[in-house]
């Protein structure tokens, strides 16, 4: 047994590959809340091989949600990061008035960004950066909208994830995510938890508890939606709070 964390979870070992333990959080009550880690290593290497294929597989799946919830932020101003860019599938829906910079692991998904934001003219895209998410390079409250769309799964910590994107939004701006959160009942749910071995073949997590993204002292959830299609991606918006922000300043 490995160490505990904070917040009542269970850690234990399901298993070797030939590099590394994997490792499942359990919560006190017994429910699986998923893989505790997929290291960097491992997410760029499947990121590598999605890369060629990503828009005509999983792009076109996640095409409806991803408008939505772009079309969403496009009804705010300011400054926007898009956490988790890809291959930029999203760019070109930004509305030209914002200035949106993306950020990305996968120096294979980012090259294809990066060519889709000068083959198309995307002026208002000013930056597209390889960085960790659990370790922005961004001073504090930088943007006015932070957006992670599909992110959550795969990232290494996403908790820790989850306060970089705080810090980085300014006091009153939104944090957005688009994610996959599994159920523990029904045959969705059946098929997730036969899933979790492979977690790190296919590069993100399919049992991933949404308690996983609500431990941010500083995000209030100000609204939860299911998406098409399916209803098997939720969006989930979250208000910077602004009062908290400003004690620590002090």
């Amino acid at each position: 047994m490995n160490k505990e964390p904070q917040d009542g979870r269970k850690i234990f070992n399901v298993g070797r590959n030939d590099r590394r333990q994997r490792a499942v959080l359990q919560k006190a009550d017994g429910r699986i809340v998923g893989i505790g880690r997929i290291e960097e290593d491992v997410v760029k290497s499947a990121y590598r091989r999605w890369a060629p294929v990503y828009d005509k597989t999983f792009g076109k799946v996640s095409t409806v949600g991803r408008k939505h919830v772009v079309d969403v932020i496009n009804q705010r101003g300011g400054r926007v990061l898009e956490v988790g860019v890809g291959t930029g599938l999203s760019l070109c829906d930004y509305k030209r008035e914002l200035e949106v910079v993306g950020i990305d692991l996968s120096p294979d998904m980012l090259e294809k960004a990066r060519e889709r934001v000068a083959n198309d003219g995307l002026t208002h895209v000013t930056g597209l950066h390889e960085m960790d998410a659990s370790e922005l390079t961004f001073p504090d409250a930088s943007f006015d909208t932070v957006v992670a769309m599909y992110v959550m799964t795969v990232v290494p910590d996403p908790e820790k994830v989850m306060r970089e994107l705080a810090r980085v939004t300014k006091p009153g701006g939104e944090v957005i995510l688009v994610n996959h959160f599994s159920q523990e009942e029904g045959v969705r749910g059946w098929v997730e938890r036969r899933m979790a071995p492979f977690a790190e073949i296919i590069g993100w997590r399919p049992v991933f508890d949404v308690s996983r993204v609500l431990g941010c002292n500083d995000l209030h959830m100000v609204q939860r939606q299911a998406l098409r299609p399916w209803g098997i991606f939720t969006m989930m918006r979250f208000k910077r709070n602004a009062q908290i922000t400003a004690d620590a300043a002090e």
